[in-house]
């Protein structure tokens, strides 16, 4: 009988497997994935945006000839803004919803806009309590609010 012994290896065992580099499906998954959310962030951040350009632009448009209407005007739009984000914040009507705008911003109401604001949609037509500043401060309030807020 033969001697087969010197034509006998040792058994080498194979390296491990690396979980690197992926194969290519699973790259593709991964950056449909990145993709998928990286485009749910920008279209939410232009949602965001595009709600607020418009509240402003809004705000900027009130005719001022009508002190009386056009703060009725711009506690209407400071409404729909909370609608959208403060929906408890429907319910509130004069001193309280005053402090609720107070509340959510930096720069606070002085008394006189504050009441201009609270009392606008109860003042006759011609009347001559506020002059034509109370409502540009009024205006200038809406605008930092609306950009602090949405």
């Amino acid at each position: 009988m033969p001697d087969n012994l010197p034509e006998l290896r040792d058994i080498h065992i194979p390296h491990d497997i690396s979980n690197f580099p992926l194969g290519y499906g699973w790259l593709i998954i991964l950056f449909t994935i990145i993709f998928v959310w990286l485009f749910y962030k920008l279209i939410r951040l232009a949602v965001t945006k595009s709600k607020k350009l418009y509240a402003l632009k809004l705000v900027k448009n009130i005719p001022t000839a009508n002190i009386q209407k056009s703060a009725s005007n711009m506690s209407e739009i400071l409404r729909r803004i909370c609608v959208y984000k403060y929906p408890e914040a429907l319910v509130l009507s004069g001193k309280d919803w005053i402090e609720f705008l107070n509340k959510n911003t930096k720069t606070k109401l002085d008394d006189k806009t504050a009441k201009l604001l609270a009392d606008a949609p109860y003042m006759p037509q011609d009347s001559k309590t506020y002059n034509s500043k109370d409502l540009t401060n009024l205006q200038n309030f809406c605008l930092k609010w609306i950009g602090e807020n949405l």
